[in-house]
Order: structure tokens, then sequence, then C-alpha cells
């Protein structure tokens, strides 16, 4: 059976002091279900994203689902988390609900709510998603433990900081037109390459440019069966998806070979009959841009080690033959952790849709979506195909 997305919202991503946590959800959720042209009536269950690990004070935030409308009261509503994978987890899982046909029409919601914090808090927490007797125990946040992976790659591969300052400029330009983006600036190569006060060094060779936005946002998708997707006015085939975890301890494994998010590829191309040439855009996560240099690795556009190569051959960009990251990713877009995964699939959908305004990429029909947990350990793959 193929599942497909009918109807998606998407709040603003950034710094929101006047928006709760509950209230982006509500956003999010109410726009996703005007969107597919639903009543709260036709949905039949509710999974809710969030990381949470104490940024926010309100947990059971599966239950703050019932707030978006009142004919939501007596569903089931089911909180999920999978670290930076949990927007991806709450969609699966509602696709598993409707391929097992206990549900014709679920709602996916993600979100969070994380600027109200310092920094150190929210690093805190956001270590949680580490190995704790390892990672946890040197006192590394995850700046340091992608910092870690970064200095492992130079050392084996050479110093990449030309190709990683490049995805940042690369992806703060997309980000810079797109309206829901946390950051939209385009600050250039020059800024992002220089260490300077602006921009210093945060962990290793990463400098603050090479790190993703802490943000608060929310997004929600309508998922039901592609039988009910034809009385939609629009739909979005979910072709093929699969998920992928690794070892959690980075002792186990080679930390810059990113195998997880490579099977996960490999799976998901493979059930949709594809190849990445098939492709006409990629949303994937760039949490730091060391991981999005090492995903092009992983998925197949080049060799290990030379993941350089789609930056200078021009193939990642809006106009190259596989765009990267059109929504400013995680970089400029923002990371709120829960709503993350979601983002994704509602930010390719809009694309293929051609509904992406100054972001979209001509003639987009296929996406692939990749979202990560922790440093490629829950690694999930969606191949998405406009239906209609």
């Amino acid at each position: 059976m193929t599942v497909c997305m009918v109807g998606w919202g998407h709040t603003k991503f950034g710094k929101l002091e006047d928006r709760g946590l509950e209230e982006l959800l509500v956003e999010a959720a109410q726009e996703a279900l005007s969107d597919a042209g639903l009543e709260a009536t036709d949905i039949d269950a509710i999974y809710v994203g969030t990381f949470n690990a104490g940024m926010s004070e309100q947990d059971f935030i599966s239950s703050l689902a019932l707030q978006v409308n009142d004919h939501f009261r007596f569903l089931p509503s089911t909180r999920v988390e999978n670290a930076c994978g949990t927007g991806s987890a709450a969609i699966f899982q509602a696709a598993n609900m409707i391929e097992a046909g206990r549900a014709r029409r679920v709602l996916a919601i993600g979100v969070e709510k994380m600027t109200h914090l310092s920094s150190a808090d929210v690093g805190a927490c956001l270590s949680r998603a580490s190995y704790m007797p390892e990672e946890g125990s040197q006192g590394l946040t995850f700046p340091g433990i992608f910092g870690v992976i970064a200095g492992k790659y130079f050392q084996q591969y050479g110093d990449a900081s030309d190709a990683l300052a490049t995805i940042a400029a690369k992806n703060h330009k997309n980000g810079s037109v797109n309206p829901l983006a946390h950051m939209q600036k385009d600050f250039g190569y020059d800024f992002c390459r220089a260490e300077s006060d602006k921009n210093p060094i945060v962990a290793g060779p990463l400098k603050r440019t090479d790190c993703s936005m802490i943000s608060d946002g929310a997004a929600a998708v309508v998922l039901t069966d592609m039988d009910t997707a034809q009385d939609h006015e629009k739909a979005i085939a979910i072709k093929a998806r699969a998920q992928v975890n690794d070892f959690l301890p980075m002792g186990k494994r080679d930390v810059i070979a990113f195998e997880g998010p490579a099977n996960a590829w490999k799976q998901g191309l493979e059930a949709a009959g594809m190849s990445l040439d098939d492709l006409d855009l990629v949303e994937t996560h760039d949490c730091f841009t060391i991981a999005e240099l090492i995903q092009y690795e992983a998925m197949g556009l080049t060799k290990p080690g030379e993941g350089e190569t789609a930056l200078k051959e021009g193939w990642v960009f809006k106009d190259g033959k596989l765009p990267v990251n059109a929504s400013g990713g995680l970089k400029a877009k923002g990371h709120p952790v829960g709503a993350t995964g979601v983002s994704m699939h509602v930010m390719s959908a809009r694309q293929l849709m051609d509904d992406a305004g100054e972001m979209q990429i001509k003639d987009a029909k296929t996406a692939g979506v990749f979202n990560m947990g922790g440093a490629a350990v829950a690694n999930y793959i969606s191949i998405l195909e406009r239906l209609k």
C-alpha cells in the first residue's frame, strides 16, 4: 500500500518569544487540516513528534493535539521520539497505521520550543541523544561530537574547510528566500569561510556558520491511502521509505563512514525502483555542514572522501543536477528538533506541487528526504513523488 500526503501546515521557524509550544502545534495542525480540505472529524488518529528532554516543562505532549479541535476528543494520540529524527518517526508511525488498516487518515505533527533556554541548556538537553557513558562522560555536546567527526574527516581526507563554507553559504542563500526560515540572510562564502568575532570557532574546525539554528516551530501533515488520496485536490505519494538504526556509541563504528545513512538511502531507492538520478531534489539533514558533506557520499552522489566534488561541479546548487536543501536546510531554516523531519517533508511536498515560491526547483516531480537522529544513528529516508 502506498501512503500519500494530502495536506500540510508549517509555522514560521525562529526565536518566537511570544509563541508557546501548544500554540505552535495547534497552528501547524489546523493549517494542515485546512490545506487537506478536511474537518477534524475526518481524522482517525494522531502522532506527535517532540524531543523535549527537558526543554519544555510541559510533557505528555501528545495530549496537546486535542487542543487543535474539540472533535479530536477520544481519538488515539501518541507521542514519538527518536532524537533529531523525531519528525520523520511521527510520519512513519502514521504511515504504518494506515498500512495496517487501522486508520484511513492520520495527522502527524512535529513541534519543539527551544529558544527560551540558553544555548548551554539546549546543548545539555540535546546531549542526552548521545551515548552518555562515552560522549556524555566527556562533556561533549552535539557541536563537540560533530567537531570530532569533522576532525576525523579532515585527518583522513584532508582539510575540507572550503567545502563546509560553501555548504553554509549555499544554504544561507537558499534560506534567504524562504519566508518561513529562521535566518533569511545571504551571508556569502567569504563570511562563512573566515573565522571572526561574528563567526567564531565552536568546536574542532566547525565555526558558528557550520552549525544549525536553535529554533522554535511546528509542522504537520495529513496522510492517507492512495485510494482516498484520489478524493483530494493534491497528493504526494511516499513512494518508498526506510528506517535504519546504527549503534549509538561512536566507539562501535566508523563515524565518518555514515553507514546508517548509506544503508537507508540504498534501501529507500531500491524499494522505489529508482536511482539518485531519478530525483529532482533532496532535503537532507544538515545539522552541521560536515553532516551534509558526508551525506553526499552516503547517498551515492560521490565516493567516500570526495563530497567536495558535488560542490565544485555545482551539482547540489539550485540550478544543479540534484539541488540539496533548496529550503535553506536546518542550517538556515532552523532546527526545532521534533518539527524538523515533518518540515522537510512539507518543504519537499511544496516543491513537488510547484508551490515553493522563490525556492522553487523547476519541473520538480520527485524528491528524497533524509532525516537523521543523533550522529547518524536513527536514519530515515522518504522517496516522494507527485501523484496529482
